[in-house]
């Protein structure tokens, strides 16, 4: 079964969305799996939830890769990127990137390219357009406040999700601005760069998916390659990972 998921992924990006709810009884069945510097990590957090939503999303990361390579989670050693991104330490060509909002996560999978994913639950906000004009390019907030009411919001989200995978794919954090680069967000327009940077040669290497792993959630996918297949799969407990893998 791991062989042949570790061959699907190979041409394709596979797509886990994890119900992250707070449970004590999973939290201490996926705490082992974690290594001593994330046990460490987990116990600074100050409140509750935050440290269980650590422990259940680093716990069900090592549950998918180490379905992937056959390997018991608990072995599985990561490496940072120097800007913090984590990686398998040993020379794979498996590329995972993990995002959560609300009580959902998104764990991304894929072979030989770099790739970026975000979930934003879609919620009103306050100052939509202060938002907007202090972190999307131009061009992306004029487009963005022409739109109906009815439309802005979850437009905005389809926006963020999509610039915050980029960011995550490349690594580079906050040294990449979220306006040097623009993206599509109309509800009817497929999700693509149109540039990055002002080069639209670079723009036109990159892509870019739309996930919907829930109606009230946005998310969105990145990575420099070409086209390949993503498969969305059905959303999941911890636990059931738990008793599946």
């Amino acid at each position: 079964m791991s062989v042949h998921a570790f061959r699907q992924v190979a041409c394709a990006v596979d797509v886990w969305p994890v119900r992250i709810a707070i449970s004590e009884a999973v939290t201490a069945q996926l705490l082992p799996l974690l290594a001593p510097d994330e046990a460490v990590r987990a116990a600074r957090f100050s409140f509750d939830h935050l440290r269980h939503s650590f422990i259940l999303s680093r716990g069900v990361l090592r549950l998918l890769l180490g379905h992937y390579l056959s390997i018991a989670p608990s072995r599985i050693q990561f490496g940072y990127s120097s800007k913090g991104k984590p990686n398998l330490a040993a020379p794979l060509d498996l590329k995972f990137n993990v995002s959560h909002s609300g009580a959902l996560a998104v764990f991304a999978f894929t072979i030989g390219c770099e790739i970026g994913i975000d979930v934003e639950e879609v919620r009103p906000l306050e100052d939509m357009h202060g938002i907007a004009s202090r972190f999307f390019c131009s061009e992306e907030t004029m487009e963005l406040m022409s739109l109906s009411i009815a439309e802005r919001e979850r437009a905005f989200f389809l926006c963020w999700t999509r610039k915050e995978a980029y960011i995550k794919a490349v690594g580079d954090g906050l040294s990449v601005p979220l306006d040097s680069f623009r993206v599509t967000l109309q509800l009817n327009e497929p999700a693509r760069f149109i540039h990055i940077g002002r080069d639209t040669d670079l723009a036109n290497a990159w892509m870019l998916h739309d996930i919907v792993p829930h109606p009230q959630y946005a998310a969105a996918l990145a990575y420099r390659a070409a086209p390949r297949a993503v498969h969305l799969l059905p959303p999941v407990e911890p636990a059931e990972l738990l008793e599946l893998l």
